[in-house]
Parts: structure tokens; sequence; C-alpha cells
């Protein structure tokens, strides 16, 4: 921390500046270590800037880190994995059942086929 000033300690101060800079230079020296301050404070806050940046980038890594973990580690996730495999094991058992009573087709001999395709079929009404 800086040492505290008080009013006799300031006034003391600018007698010696007065006396040994001289009342011609004052107001440059003045000026000059105005600016001098002025850079000073601006170095400051630049870099307290740069450390809030990388706290807050820090903060944000935290943050990716615990909503990865969290997608992760999701219940409803878990659940919704769990209900998928049960139904796909459902549809794969169901569509295995219709395949094993799916009817063999039975061979049908070509000319056969042939004549039955040939035979004019009956229009209601019609006699034969």
């Amino acid at each position: 921390m800086l040492p505290q000033f008080g009013f006799t300690e300031f006034m003391l101060l600018a007698i010696v500046a007065l006396i040994v800079v001289g009342p011609k230079d004052l107001p440059v020296m003045m000026r000059k270590l105005g600016q001098w301050l002025a850079r000073g404070r601006a170095m400051a806050n630049e870099f307290k800037d740069a450390f809030d940046d990388i706290a807050r980038e820090a903060e944000l890594d935290d943050l990716r880190k615990e909503i990865e973990d969290l997608k992760r580690d999701n219940a409803v996730t878990q659940a919704m994995d769990e209900l998928k495999d049960v139904e796909k094991e459902i549809n794969d058992s169901v569509m295995r059942d219709i395949d094993e009573k799916k009817p063999v087709p039975e061979q049908v001999d070509p000319a056969a086929e042939m004549t039955l395709s040939t035979t004019p079929k009956k229009r209601e009404g019609e006699k034969t």
C-alpha cells in the first residue's frame, strides 16, 4: 500500500519541488508527472484486464468441462440409450418371428403356370 500523505507532508513536498525545480519549470514538470502517472495507470489497467480475461477463460473452460460431463453422465441420456437397445431387441425378435412364420413358396411348374395365365377368366353373369 502507498504511504498516507497528510496536508503537511503534501505542502512540504510542494515547497521542496518549488525550490529544486524552480517556479518557471514547475508547471512543465507537473504536466510530465501527470502524463507519466496516466501511462502508469493505463498499463496497470491493461495488465489487470489481461488477468481478468485469463480468469474468465479459465472459468469458461471449467464450465465447458462441467457441461460435457453433464452431457456424458446425464441419466436421461442413459435411459434413452437403454430404451433404444430394448426397442432394437424387440424389433429384432418380431422380425425373426415374422421370418419364421412366412410360408415357403411352392414350386410351380412353368407349363402349368402358363396354362393358368392363358385361361380366360369368367365374368359375372356369363355362362360356361
